[in-house]
């Protein structure tokens, strides 16, 4: 026979499991009601952080609440993800995802503070070509040249990495396994700080994305050798691709997404997936996005989960393949 406490926590556990589904519902009814935060994992400046201001401008539009963008750059994107996680799980706080520490970093890092299952995909920004650079004052015009050169200089040359784990970081160690060189990687807290120290000649080489790079290129400060998807870019159209030039087998693009808790309630993900998707197909953000060399995307959030996922497992075998490790 079961006990009084038994039966009241039986009772208990009924009611709780018919109120949170109702209270769910009911915070989802008067979302938003106060300011929205959008974390961006990088310094000021660069194409994560450009792009959540976009996409964060026009949210704010459609929702009636401001959007605020809150830079926290570092730890290769686990500091963005932590302070995301460290929020209350009711959609007020969004994370600007990216490949480094939502998809790479469960295979590059052996003791990582979150998991894959921490979040709740709520959909596809962008996605953009990296491009392969280097001082514009460098002698090296062509990736043939460049390649020689490494070679030459082999395990003398610095690579600037805007943060590890991007597919920029990745791209730059697939083609020194491609090329045949070593490089010193030398991480940044976001590609801000990493192309100026290209520019002042303190790093010799990057692979970062053509959003970031393309107007120090067109400025005459930067030489980009190469993009690293199969097609060449919309705002460097000059520059060929590495397929192009013999490597057919490197495509490396990188791209952005939103995410929020895992715990946050379905019906919250569901409105910022619908709201997302309004703002990706406004043609003012379109527009600015494609004038940085990114392409929209969106979807549901079923399809930016099974993304992810291929990505893991993809860049999974990369990592394991060149023996990449961090502690």
């Amino acid at each position: 026979m079961k006990t009084r406490r038994q039966v009241a926590l039986a009772l208990l556990a009924g009611l709780t499991a018919f109120l949170v589904p109702t209270l769910a519902s009911h915070a989802a009814e008067g979302y938003p009601n106060k300011p929205l935060r959008l974390i961006a994992p990088s310094s000021p400046g660069g194409i994560l952080d450009i792009t959540s201001r976009v996409v964060g401008k026009k949210l704010s539009e459609r929702l009636g609440q401001p959007v605020v963008v809150e830079n926290v750059p570092g730890a290769a994107g686990i500091l963005g993800m932590q302070a995301m996680l460290r929020a209350e799980p009711d959609g007020y706080t969004m994370v600007m995802g990216s490949s480094g520490p939502n998809a790479v970093n469960y295979t590059l890092y052996s003791k990582l503070p979150y998991g894959m299952s921490d979040f709740a995909p709520v959909v596809r920004i962008i996605t953009m070509p990296n491009a392969l650079v280097v001082n514009a004052d460098s002698p090296l015009k062509t990736l043939a040249e460049f390649r020689a050169y490494a070679r030459k200089k082999q395990g003398n040359l610095s690579m600037a990495v805007s943060m590890l784990g991007t597919s920029g970081h990745l791209g730059g160690e697939l083609l020194k396994n491609r090329l045949d060189f070593t490089a010193v990687t030398v991480p940044y807290k976001g590609a801000a700080p990493a192309t100026n120290d290209l520019v002042a000649g303190q790093v010799d080489f990057t692979v970062e994305n053509v959003i970031t790079v393309a107007p120090l290129v067109k400025a005459g400060r930067l030489r980009a050798l190469a993009v690293t998807t199969r097609e060449r870019s919309q705002i460097l159209p000059d520059v060929p691709t590495l397929a192009e030039q013999g490597y057919p087998d490197i495509d490396v693009g990188a791209w952005l997404g939103v995410l929020v808790s895992a715990r946050t309630p379905p019906a919250i993900v569901a409105r910022l997936n619908a709201e997302l998707n309004a703002v990706l197909g406004d043609e003012e953000v379109k527009k600015q996005l494609a004038q940085q060399g990114g392409i929209t995307l969106g979807g549901t959030p079923a399809e930016f989960d099974g993304f992810i996922r291929s990505e893991k497992d993809r860049w999974e075998k990369i990592i394991k393949a060149a023996g990449i490790k961090v502690e």
